[in-house]
């Protein structure tokens, strides 16, 4: 492996200080002369005709600046990329919590108190709550005009709640069925989950004297957020600013406007900066978590347990709109995972969003990868059962190798799954004796770091300090702290000279942000090629400063030396007498998903109370095909945080809907894990030397959280031979299995 200064080295946090000691400042934290409060009137009833709305009392009400209803807002629609979404609802609502009116006002007391004043009669509607049910031939359709919305990727059948199918595969599946000695069908749900970020959606909206509007607020993709609004609006981009601040957590869920433009016509009317804070019960209730789901899958072996045909649908259930996803087109990518690393000939999976009477589905961290490897893996270990043979040792007999191609057509190079999985199992012991009730189990997957667009400049000034400038508004993940890391190794000067800048959406056109574990390899890489560049910029004025070979010229620390002869000078001193700083440039666009992608393995032990269902997990053991390690103690961060949050979606987590209602309204009813409920978490990280980022990096954000639920509920399954196929996990449900032999 090649050795290096700072890459590779544990790092603190940039940013840390600030956020630990109170500096950082979050949405919130922003004040503006004269701003106001606003907030929404939400819908009691998941499906509803508004049939009048008398806000007269709302407006008299002292310090009361706007009142707003769907009236005002009447034909407008936003979303990330299909513009499904009423910025007010106006004839009906779709869900409980959908926005049927808005108050700003001189402060929050004032805003409740003139809520509570809107008078709003409603006539309750049928609605539909399951995405199956969404699809009976007598649902209600919820979107009847679906097929003028903007943004849909193809025309669908206007008398369905289906508003999205796509599908991936390869071969003939009929022919594999064909060849099949055996086939085995199952099917899994999987319950909504909430990202729980500690910091709310928030927005801080100001239409400023020239008509500009000027935005603060918790996202990270603040160019996409810009384009949103641009379109939604009719307002040309160059008259949208946003500007940096920090975010308090994502994980995925803060791609969307949401409240933005409500608060721009709330600004518009009261001709007031107006702030909206969203509580953690509107969050749950009306935020835009992880999407429940539905998967049935059916699969074709040999008895040699070689996969001959593998056939899943997918149904999302999308909720009330479907604006929240950044991409309907490709659905939620996730499903795609559902085939596995595996080498099977005929494949067909389809991906379905359906929308229903509930909150609207959004994105979670690795959209739609967990439902799906949730349901493939533990149809995995089923498989295996059927054929009496190890789940180990099937999916040894099926994992992909070098040449192959992925369930869906997709060939990687340098595959590295079988190495990934058994340094998995070899850490965890998998094959070590066991006491009663206790089992384990196994799981694998697979992810690319996604393509995207970033820009970065490096800045040697003569002073001799360094200034990086990033359009990335980063959510918490270490980001500047690796782009410092990467500036000081290309130009060998110390950390603490090296500071980061970002850029709000005036310095640059576009940027992809933050998402899909491309921060690395896209603006990881802009960083490694402006510090490059600046560096070759200032080679080449210390050569005609000072009439040396350029070629023999190299950085160390802050000097500019000359190798052959050990001369040195600061490279202070020579921009001092250029009379101006060096900049150095990259503007980087990776248009598709790494060509080499990375591998999960993990092993879940369990040990289970057979009287009670009781299920306590008692280490876990997570194996990375990393390539390299940038910053091992974010790195570590990352993996911990994703299996944590794994563990929860596995164990414990659901945000309960009951027709329609979502009543898990707090994080107490909520049920997140703590620090206490996690147990030894081992980490092994197989190292390579090829990966899409700088320096051979690879993406982990979104890797570890697929294999968790299923390792967990496979090991259910060995410790007491009862399968769980809906989660989350509990002992209520392990219980019940017991008592009925499942």
């Amino acid at each position: 492996m090649v050795s290096y200064v700072n890459i590779g080295r544990s790092t603190p946090r940039l940013e840390g200080e600030d956020k630990v000691t109170g500096g950082a400042r979050y949405t919130a934290d922003i004040e503006l002369p004269g701003t106001v409060w606003g907030r929404s009137l939400r819908s009691p009833y998941p499906h509803a005709r508004i049939v009048s709305i008398d806000t007269s009392k709302a407006q008299q009400v002292p310090g009361v600046l706007a009142v707003l209803t769907g009236a005002d807002t009447r034909g407008i629609r936003y979303g990330r990329r299909l513009y499904d979404v009423p910025i007010l609802a106006e004839d009906r609502v779709r869900f409980v919590g959908d926005r049927v009116a808005a108050v700003a006002a001189e402060d929050k007391d004032t805003v409740e108190e003139a809520l509570l004043l809107i008078d709003v009669e409603y006539e309750e509607l049928p609605a539909v709550f399951e995405s199956l049910d969404a699809l009976d031939p007598g649902a209600p359709i919820l979107h009847p005009e679906v097929n003028s919305y903007v943004g849909l990727p193809r025309t669908v059948d206007a008398n369905s709640n289906a508003f999205v199918r796509d599908t991936w595969g390869k071969g003939n599946i009929e022919e594999g069925f064909a060849q099949a000695e055996i086939t085995v069908e199952n099917t899994f749900t999987v319950p909504r989950q909430h990202q729980a970020y500690l910091e709310p959606h928030s927005c801080l909206v100001h239409v400023d004297d020239e008509g500009r509007l000027q935005v603060w607020t918790s996202s990270k993709v603040p160019y996409a957020i810009k384009q949103q609004l641009s379109a939604a609006l009719g307002l040309p981009e160059d008259r949208i600013l946003l500007h940096p601040v920090s975010i308090g957590g994502d994980f995925g869920g803060k791609g969307s406007a949401m409240d933005i433009p409500l608060a721009y016509f709330l600004a518009l009317r009261s001709g007031r900066p107006v702030r909206m804070v969203m509580d953690y019960m509107e969050e749950l209730t009306a935020g835009n978590p992880r999407h429940a789901a539905l998967i049935q899958l059916k699969t074709g072996v040999k008895r040699d347990g070689s996969i001959v045909a593998h056939q899943v649908k997918v149904y999302f259930n999308s909720g009330a709109y479907g604006g929240f996803k950044p991409a309907p087109g490709v659905n939620l990518g996730g499903a795609s995972k559902s085939g596995g690393p595996y080498k099977i000939p005929n494949v067909e999976i389809e991906g379905v969003q359906v929308y229903t009477n509930t909150v609207p589905g959004g994105f979670m961290r690795a959209p739609g990868e967990p439902q799906a490897v949730f349901a493939l893996e533990s149809h995995i270990d089923i498989i295996a059962g059927k054929l009496g043979m190890d789940p180990l040792e099937f999916r040894r007999r099926n994992l992909i190798e070098e040449g192959d191609e992925t369930p869906i057509g997709t060939q990687y190079r340098d595959i590295r799954a079988r190495a990934t999985l058994d340094a998995a199992v070899d850490a965890a012991g998998y094959e070590s004796a066991k006491a009663a009730n206790v089992g384990r189990g196994i799981a694998i997957n697979e992810r690319p770091a996604a393509g995207g667009e970033s820009h970065s400049n490096v800045t040697l000034t003569p002073d001799g300090s360094v200034i990086v400038h990033t359009s990335i508004f980063e959510p918490g993940t270490g980001t500047y702290t690796l782009l410092r890391q990467i500036v000081s190794e290309q130009l060998n000067v110390s950390m603490d000279a090296i500071e980061v800048q970002v850029w709000d959406t005036d310095g640059v056109d576009f940027d992809s942000g933050v998402g899909g574990s491309r921060v690395t390899r896209v603006a990881g890489m802009a960083a490694y090629q402006a510090a490059n560049a600046a560096s070759r910029e200032l080679l080449s004025v210390a050569a005609d400063l000072l009439g040396w070979p350029e070629e023999a010229m190299s950085l160390r620390d802050d000097q500019v030396v000359r190798q052959d002869t050990g001369e040195s000078r600061s490279w202070a001193e020579l921009l001092q007498r250029l009379g101006r700083p060096v900049v150095g440039e990259s503007h980087v666009v990776e248009t598709s998903p790494s060509p080499i992608t990375s591998f999960t393995a993990q092993v879940a032990e369990v040990s289970v109370d057979p009287e009670t269902g009781q299920v306590t997990l008692l280490r876990f053991t997570t194996a990375h095909d990393a390539g390299t390690v940038l910053n091992p103690v974010d790195h570590q961060g990352q993996i911990n945080g994703a299996v944590v949050q794994s563990i929860g979606y596995a164990l414990t987590e659901e945000l309960q809907v009951e027709e329609g209602r979502v009543t898990s309204t707090t994080f107490g009813e909520y049920k997140i894990l703590s620090a206490k409920d996690i147990p030894e978490l081992r980490t092994v990280i197989l190292e390579s030397g090829n990966g899409p980022g700088p320096y051979n990096a690879k993406g982990i954000g979104e890797n570890p959280l697929g294999p968790v639920a299923p390792a967990i509920a496979n090991a259910v399954q060995d410790a007491i031979g009862v399968r769980v196929q809906h989660l989350p996990i509990t002992a209520e449900k392990v219980y019940r299995a017991l008592r009925e032999g499942t």
